[in-house]
């Protein structure tokens, strides 16, 4: 790190609160194009994070650019809270067509993930009646207090700021590495859907239940994706019940996955309401719960007003992204090089033996990184290789400690994502020859 870097990062130390990033490497973004990043001394990256699946289309997409400028020169704000704005209008309509929803959907607006998953909240209790919310461990839906209390990813989201709210029961959600060695998929969701029925059985009314709300993939929970005999059972027991579906689509949606939502991998499943968010708006602070019309009718305003939510810019930057999605075929560009990458991961995977699962779903997903001796995981080798990775130029970070987060940017060129996957294969063969010393640098990375 050289002057610009660390002056500013100095100077942010003395007034930048520590609960408000999660440490990885000491640089500061200044600029970026499509898949590159810049940061403060003129070094180039290539983003294989895209802002934490925020930036879909890309840094500074032109079109996407130009509908910001246009929009601002026009109108920068006024509240939806009290009148409409004509990107916004626009905006409702198309999410409201585009959305996973059987039969006529509608629409509300928010500023992050966070408040969709608490408006997701609001909605269930306002249209059910009940009080009762079922999320999975694993799971990331936000900071904001309702959204933090149905995550259950980091013993850091609930420390210090407890009673969180009320009502809310989690379930264990069928991640891979659960599956116990030699277990069949079939007995290992079978498994997995009585852990989940369980407090149905003994304390948890399913009539008093309102809502159940998982991430069909989840992100930050490590790039798992929820077998799909069990999703659908859950799916089955919650209309069964009367309980409202609710799937998060706020890392997975926009074309992550190589489809346009990631439930739509699921195809005998459909939510009553989803979370959208980070990529709505290329990365500009947009989110929306898209839900069956009955059920956002069921709250009056203003029990779900926001200032800013759904302001004339970021509803042009999402009008702008959703353009830019279907022209440039994103969907099925993050399809298409998903696979080349998978295939890339598989062929190391052969050559390393400290890598034990891999998996991807489009632009998107998981490598774990494991002690090759045990099988467990391997923290410690994983913050080494996204160390070694941002050294030769490349940004990618690790979830739940050992597991490396690979999600770049859908407009990424084909000779920008092969640099990328050589750049890690680099760092892996340096981890394998024990080039990647340990050091000051590596301490406190990391989730």
């Amino acid at each position: 790190m050289t002057d610009d870097n660390k002056h500013l990062m100095d100077e942010e130390h003395q007034y930048f609160a520590k609960g408000s990033r999660i440490k990885y490497f000491d640089i500061v973004i200044e600029s970026g194009q499509g898949a590159i990043l810049t940061d403060a001394d003129g070094n180039q990256y290539i983003d294989l994070l895209s802002s934490a699946s925020s930036t879909n289309t890309g840094h500074s997409h032109p079109k996407v650019v130009k509908e910001i400028q246009e929009q601002a020169s026009k109108l920068i704000q006024y509240t939806p809270a009290y009148f409409a704005n004509e990107p916004e209008v626009k905006l409702a309509k198309r999410l409201a067509e585009i959305a996973p929803i059987d039969g006529p959907a509608k629409v509300t607006w928010g500023n992050s993930g966070s408040d969709a998953n608490d408006a997701i909240i609001k909605y269930a209790r306002a249209y059910t009646g009940r009080q009762y919310i079922v999320s999975f461990t694993g799971a990331y839906h936000g900071s904001t207090y309702g959204s933090i209390t149905t995550s259950g990813v980091s013993l850091n989201m609930t420390r210090k700021i407890g009673p969180l709210l009320p009502g809310v029961v989690k379930v264990p959600f069928p991640s891979p590495w659960y599956r116990h060695a030699g277990e069949s998929e079939d007995a290992f969701i079978d498994r997995m859907f009585e852990a989940f029925k369980l407090p149905f059985d003994t304390y948890l009314p399913a009539d008093e239940t309102a809502l159940i709300e998982i991430e069909a993939i989840q992100g930050d929970g490590g790039f798992a994706k929820v077998p799909e005999r069990y999703l659908n059972q859950v799916a089955e027991f919650a209309h069964a019940n009367g309980i409202l579906l609710a799937v998060d689509e706020v890392n997975q949606g926009m074309g992550r996955t190589g489809k346009m939502w990631s439930i739509d991998h699921f195809p005998e499943v459909t939510p009553d309401l989803i979370a959208v968010g980070k990529s709505i708006a290329s990365g500009l602070p947009l989110s929306a719960v898209v839900g069956r019309k009955e059920v956002i009718d069921a709250l009056d305003a203003p029990g779900n007003v926001y200032t800013t939510a759904g302001n004339p810019v970021t509803t042009a930057a999402a009008n702008a992204t959703l353009d830019v999605i279907e022209e440039e075929h994103l969907v099925q560009r993050s399809h298409d090089l998903g696979l080349v990458a998978e295939k890339y991961f598989q062929s190391l995977a052969k050559q390393f033996d400290f890598i034990g699962d891999v998996r991807l779903y489009g632009l998107n997903g998981g490598i774990d990184i494991v002690d090759p001796k045990t099988g467990k995981a391997d923290g410690l080798a994983a913050t080494k290789l996204i160390y070694r990775i941002f050294e030769l130029g490349a940004l990618m970070i690790t979830v739940r400690g050992n597991i490396l987060r690979f999600q770049p940017p859908l407009v990424i060129t084909e000779d920008e994502l092969t640099s990328g996957l050589e750049i890690i294969k680099h760092a892996m063969e340096d981890l394998k020859n024990g080039k990647i010393k340990e050091s000051a640098a590596l301490k406190g990375i990391g989730w």
